[in-house]
């Protein structure tokens, strides 16, 4: 895979330099990306390249329940399972252009063909699409934060691109405080959104509701950690009768 533009290797951007002088990445710490969550789910993702990088973000996408379609003329074992056992929808053919782009909600690019990237990101460009070229800035509209993920929690990590390493060693860290504890606590907690929404009248009713219970004395994560679960649905039902 292309790495991300350095100073005296070869571009790899739409700017075609020829030699790298990182004039298309000299603003990428100060820019402010617009943090979001996507719904994948009935929605036709593109993945153009069938190498290992290809295969994470395929896996990425499927985690999410997208509908994903692979373009490449090879791939590694991995997604020819998944498409053999009718997981991904593959194309084992090169990027043939705009068309295949017809009906896609984004497009990742993960090939080490800087030509072929940078038509991939001009033609999602053109169609105001989500496209994303990995390891090469400046051919994306958005970038990937690493993600932790337990149950119904989710955690994104991004250094703006200006340190993977670091942004893996972050996730490492995360993971370890916010484990299942959390992600079971915010499940009990959705357990109770339905009678707050339909028992307590305003915002801040329903906000100091639920800040009671997760800010509260003793402490749910606590309790959780320690495996007593029904000392903390006996919070929260202590609570309902408190608010009412």
């Amino acid at each position: 895979m292309p790495a991300a533009a350095y100073r005296g290797k070869p571009c790899v951007c739409q700017f075609r330099r020829g030699i790298c002088d990182q004039t298309c990445v000299q603003d990428m710490l100060d820019t402010p990306f617009y943090i979001v969550c996507l719904r994948l789910r009935g929605r036709r993702s593109l993945v153009i390249g069938g190498g290992e990088v290809g295969l994470e973000k395929v896996e990425g996408l499927l985690a999410c329940d997208g509908d994903v379609t692979l373009v490449a003329p090879e791939a590694v074992p991995e997604l020819e399972q998944l498409a053999a056992e009718g997981s991904i929808a593959w194309e084992r053919r090169e990027y043939a252009g705009p068309q295949d782009l017809e009906g896609m909600f984004l497009v990742i690019a993960a090939t080490d063909d800087t030509e072929t990237n940078i038509r991939v990101f001009e033609d999602a460009e053109r169609r105001a699409m989500l496209v994303n070229v990995v390891d090469v800035p400046p051919l994306c509209n958005f970038i990937l934060p690493a993600i932790v993920r337990t149950g119904p929690v989710a955690i994104a990590i991004s250094t703006a691109g200006a340190s993977p390493a670091l942004a893996k060693r972050m996730k490492r860290q995360i993971a370890e405080q916010y484990g299942e504890a959390y992600a079971r606590l915010a499940i009990l907690l959705n357990e109770a959104r339905g009678w707050a929404k339909s028992t307590l009248p305003t915002y801040q009713d329903r906000k100091a509701f639920f800040e009671g219970i997760v800010n509260g004395d003793p402490d749910p994560i606590e309790l959780l950690e320690n495996g007593e679960e029904q000392a903390v649905r006996d919070l929260i039902a202590a609570a309902q009768h408190a608010a009412v």
